[in-house]
């Protein structure tokens, strides 16, 4: 009875772990969920051979195996791989064609790459811009970017 004790400890242990990274949101990375199995999976081998012993070494090994082999390429895997810019970000800096004039308290309409878009001058560049002259991207908000 005594040996099996320790088994199901480590089980309803791994188990709180695991409920505990899933209320946490994932926060660890994972690390408490899968120490957490690595503790149950030592009970249940322990209760299989029916060794306390067994059990601890079972679930130490496991985790002690989880950390050196296992968690680096994990992270790995699940870090960002830097993403692409889309939308906005991907027009800032770019030039594009004035399809409609841009007074200095006027918007008017730039043409970047397919796309068309509101527009209004920046402090500094100027009186206006007239239909054909090319302009570039310094900032955006909302659908309207800044150019000069």
């Amino acid at each position: 009875m005594k040996e099996n004790f320790w088994n199901w400890m480590l089980i309803g242990l791994g188990g709180l772990m695991v409920v505990a990274e899933l209320l946490m949101g994932a926060v660890t990375g994972f690390d408490l969920a899968l120490m957490g199995i690595s503790s149950a999976a030592g009970g249940a081998i322990g209760l299989y051979f029916a060794s306390a012993k067994v059990g601890l070494f079972a679930s130490g090994a496991l985790a002690v195996l989880y950390v050196v082999f296992i968690r680096q390429r994990l992270r790995a895997r699940m870090a960002s791989k830097g993403t692409s810019l889309s939308n906005v970000d991907a027009i800032l800096g770019r030039s594009g064609v004035v399809t409609q004039k841009i007074g200095v308290h006027e918007a008017g309409r730039v043409k970047i790459g397919d796309e068309e878009w509101r527009a209004t001058l920046s402090p500094g560049a100027g009186d206006l811009r007239e239909a054909g002259q090319t302009v570039t991207v310094v900032s955006a908000e909302g659908v309207t970017l800044t150019v000069r």
